[in-house]
């Protein structure tokens, strides 16, 4: 049905059509815009000035486009928290300090330098200076499309801007209470404590509500996924009532909760999805609608203002950028990255200068000034992060990670049977298959025994396995299902690895078996033994997710050195997939010298010798929340497929989970 007329002379306000504009930019604009070469972030913010109030005015900047673009503001700073480890954090602690620093002080003094040149009054320099200092993460969406958001140069950006910002944002707060006499010392008592109370009590709290919750609900994807959105709008609005923004409280909640869901889970995946697909963009078209291009013919004295401001941003920000990157040896296309980073302005500094022109502290021109630096700053941002974020690519996998994703991370089948368990291996499963970009070979076998297979046997495998391949869709992962009838479970295993030739197995076990399995072997057992390639012998008490300390324990007597580099390399992956910290125990016989003296080792390694072959001593030290790593020892009759130690820890630690590596040398 045709617009009216009149219609057209205004915004348009019918719900179903505004949304349908904006999900057509959505699609159009990043695809025409990337055919010239430009980031896709470009388009929406430029497709936001065309159909904005100042540009064609199809779309009023309404209470409900100022929602979902907040919406997106604080999930793109949720988003870089996610990506921020606080490992890497701490390892470039220094950096990060540094840069956060330089890029708040540098653009202050010219800034201020700059207002003041051209008549400003101390205060409102001081102001639109701390504007300068602060930026906003446009480009993000970017560096995880180039798989780089864990580099060394990113993770201190992400430091240096949780740093800026907060400063800029006290900048801000004093010089507002200065401008209306109110700068006192209860303001100072009030704002510090709460702030360093804040910041403790969603690192510290957050984490461990999460863990509560995913031990309790994490069958439950929908309440995962509804509990990390919840997380990420009451820390932001607590933020906001201690007189903080909330942007630095979604980055707090990201930071907090990145240890809580691995990289490759479905739900960091839905997560990613939801924001960079549908509230970023919306973010970035409500930027775009701020902006009004003609103001600067129609306010000549505009232009001086402008010029002095995307000035004296654009070279303060390339200069802390290039200073940090000569102290820390950062190279050129890092400190461009760095640069094009921290260079953006967006919806918070437009807020900061609302602020100032409410209690008159800034003019008309200095919002101006701030609408046409935004603009520039917007567009240069992801083209300048694009440029030189491909150079940054990461490096070919050598030929030793090369060998170890295709034996940890090929074809990896899982026998899934009980839907109470098998959510946990197909978790680890799925990790091990994106990090090798490999298959996952879900399978269900219903033995016959030589009568009938019934109807609700068959019905029950369907769902079994349409549940698995949902999930690993969800993962965005290869999946091919396998449905059998055999003889028996153990021989549909050991037939399906041979015909989908899988690499790996990976089966739960219950932390015990029975006398007639010890002596006549039960499933598990049967799989071990006539297995070719490794198994992975499972047990998780608990949600993968909650894992915080891996333990790799390896006794010399029973494992080649090639066993054990390849145990380290799947702990290492483990360990950072589900940033956790890593400790290996290696167990030698007595007082004689290692076994393993060729070993090429990692020095951070956190590598602890100890004397005997007993893991009594290792079960001592383990606690809530740890991943323990063994290898199988050979089989012996009357004894169980794992060994005598890893039941014995089971007993005395039910709530620790065990991986437990079958080699099939042992077979």
């Amino acid at each position: 049905m045709p617009l009216p007329l009149a219609q057209l002379s205004g915004p348009i306000t019918d719900p179903v059509q505004v949304f349908l504009i904006i999900i057509a930019i959505m699609l159009v604009a990043p695809l025409l815009v990337e055919r010239l070469k430009m980031p896709g972030l470009i388009g929406l913010i430029i497709a936001g000035v065309i159909v904005g109030p100042h540009g064609l005015n199809i779309l009023e900047r309404d209470a409900t486009i100022e929602l979902l673009g907040t919406v997106g503001l604080l999930f793109l700073m949720f988003l870089g928290g996610l990506e921020t480890s606080l490992d890497d954090l701490k390892g470039n602690a220094k950096q990060a300090i540094s840069f956060g620093l330089a890029t708040f002080g540098l653009p202050m003094i010219l800034g201020t330098g700059a207002m003041l040149a051209i008549g400003y009054e101390p205060l409102a320099a001081i102001l639109v200076a701390s504007c300068f200092a602060s930026h906003t993460l446009v480009a993000l969406p970017i560096l995880s499309r180039l798989g780089i958001m864990r580099s060394r140069v990113v993770t201190i950006t992400l430091g240096g801007t949780l740093i800026t910002n907060i400063l800029a944002l006290l900048v801000l707060a004093v010089v507002v209470r200065a401008t209306e006499g109110e700068l006192t010392l209860g303001f100072w008592l009030f704002l510090i404590p709460a702030l360093t109370i804040y910041t403790l009590a969603v690192l510290i709290g957050v984490p461990i509500l999460g863990r509560w919750f995913f031990r309790k609900f994490g069958h439950d994807e929908n309440a995962e996924f509804i509990f990390v959105l919840a997380t990420l709008f009451v820390v932001s609005s607590i933020a906001g009532q201690i007189q903080v923004e909330p942007i630095v409280g979604a980055f707090l909640a990201g930071i907090a909760l990145t240890q809580l869901i691995p990289q490759l889970s479905p739900l960091m995946n839905r997560i990613q999805f939801i924001g960079n697909t549908l509230f970023v963009p919306f973010f970035l078209i409500s930027v775009g609608m701020l902006v009004d291009p003609l103001v600067l013919l129609r306010e000549p004295q505009s232009l001086l203002v402008a010029g002095v401001m995307i000035g004296a941003e654009l070279v303060s920000k390339y200069g802390a950028a290039w200073g940090i990157g000569k102290l820390f040896r950062i190279p050129a296309n890092g400190v461009m990255v760095m640069f094009g980073l921290s260079v953006a302005q967006a919806a918070s500094t437009l807020a900061a200068v609302t602020v100032a022109f409410n209690i008159d502290l800034v003019d008309e021109l200095t919002v101006n000034g701030t609408i046409a630096m935004i603009l520039v700053s917007c567009i240069a941002s992801p083209w300048i992060t694009a440029r030189w974020g491909r150079d940054f690519q990461p490096q070919e996998s050598s030929e030793t990670e090369a060998k170890s994703d295709a034996l940890w991370g090929g074809r990896v089948l899982v026998p899934v049977a009980n839907p109470n368990t098998e959510n946990n291996l197909l978790q680890l499963a799925l990790i091990l298959v994106k990090r090798g970009e490999g298959t996952l070979l879900p399978i269900h076998v219903v033995s016959d025994a030589g009568e009938a297979v019934p109807a609700h046997a068959l019905t029950q495998q369907t769902q079994l396995l349409a549940a698995a391949e949902q999930m690993a869709h969800a993962a965005v992962a290869q999946v091919e299902t396998i449905g059998r009838v055999d003889d028996s479970v153990d021989k549909g295993i050991i037939r399906a690895v041979a015909e989908r030739h899988a690499s790996l197995i990976i089966c739960g076990w219950k932390g015990y078996s029975s006398y007639r399995e010890n002596f006549l072997g039960g499933v598990l057992d049967n799989v071990v033994r006539m297995a070719l390639v490794p198994v992975l012998i499972t047990r998780f008490p608990a949600p993968l997710k909650n894992t915080q300390r891996l333990v790799l324990a390896v006794a010399e007597v029973e494992t080649t050195q090639e066993e054990f580099e390849q145990a380290i390399d799947l702990a290492q992956l483990l360990a950072t997939e589900l940033k956790a910290s890593l400790e290996i125990i290696q167990m030698k016989p007595g007082r004689s010298p290692s076994r393993y003296h060729d070993l090429d080792l990692d020095p951070d390694l956190n590598l602890q010798l100890m004397a005997g072959s007993s893991l009594v001593r290792v079960s001592r030290q383990l606690q809530t929340g740890d991943l323990l790593l063994l290898t199988a020892s050979g089989r012996r009759i009357g004894q169980p497929v794992v060994g005598r130690a890893p039941e014995a820890i089971a007993r005395r630690s039910p709530e620790v989970s065990m991986i437990i590596i079958h080699y099939p040398r042992l077979a």
